[in-house]
């Protein structure tokens, strides 16, 4: 079949396609004046993994790339890490999961066990209609891992982005999605230390102790999408 375009036609088409991916990358990774006065600023610039790394570890996991404005696990690598720590802070980012897919956002965790998730709560990132743990609130995305479920399911389709945000103050923290409060709970009261007690998280007595930790994006052998991840302090 003949092609009805030439090839400079078709070089100018891949720079177009090239420009507006660019644009798009940038507006994604851009704050208006008032984000700025309000003391937000990006953790990931849309194009490297500059100010990420590994759980223990120098260098960013190999499995993790910036792709077109995008922090993406594409391959094996472990959990990727924010370079700096964060006490009392709002957090906010859009994530998607590929089918089947779970993952989650670290928040206050450090490196003073042989796991992260040993030390950092966890809002839970899962495709809940085809994954085991959306069969259960307490583990279905937007939840506080295994402690406290989301008030429904507010997800969009597997393949869509969905915003959350996390603030952390002091011992309230709270996690929202798509623009719906899912849950807030306060650490280190009677009904956390009874919830953690009962939980996997039981036999590690750093949990959700730490008042200022690194952010974490979980790599749960899945492919999984981040953009525009940003935070501020309070």
């Amino acid at each position: 079949m003949p092609s009805y375009f030439g090839d400079t036609t078709l070089a100018v088409l891949a720079m177009l396609a090239a420009s507006v991916l660019m644009a798009q990358s940038q507006a994604m990774n851009a704050l208006t004046a008032a984000e700025k006065a309000a003391g937000w600023r990006f953790l990931f610039d849309g194009q490297s993994v500059d100010g990420w790394r590994g759980f223990k570890s120098e260098a960013p996991p190999a499995g993790w790339k910036a792709v077109d404005g995008v922090l993406t696990r594409e391959g094996k690598g472990g959990d990727i890490l924010t370079v700096e720590e964060f006490g009392d802070f709002e957090l906010r980012l859009e994530w998607k999961i590929a089918k089947g897919g779970n993952s989650g956002i670290f928040y206050r965790g450090v490196e003073d066990s042989e796991a992260f998730y040993w030390s950092a709560p966890e809002m839970q990132i899962l495709d809940n209609g085809g994954h085991p743990d959306g069969k259960d609130p307490v583990t279905s995305a937007g939840s506080n891992y295994a402690l406290h479920a989301p008030v429904r399911d507010v997800t969009n389709p597997v393949g869509d982005w969905n915003e959350v945000r996390i603030i952390a103050n002091g011992a309230h923290v709270e996690h929202w999605m798509n623009g719906v409060k899912l849950l807030e709970y306060e650490l280190w009261s009677p009904d956390w230390e009874a919830r953690v007690k009962a939980s996997k998280f039981g036999p590690h007595p750093g949990y959700g102790r730490a008042k200022k930790g690194h952010i974490g994006l979980q790599d749960h052998g899945n492919p999984v999408w981040f953009r525009s991840i940003r935070i501020r302090p309070l």
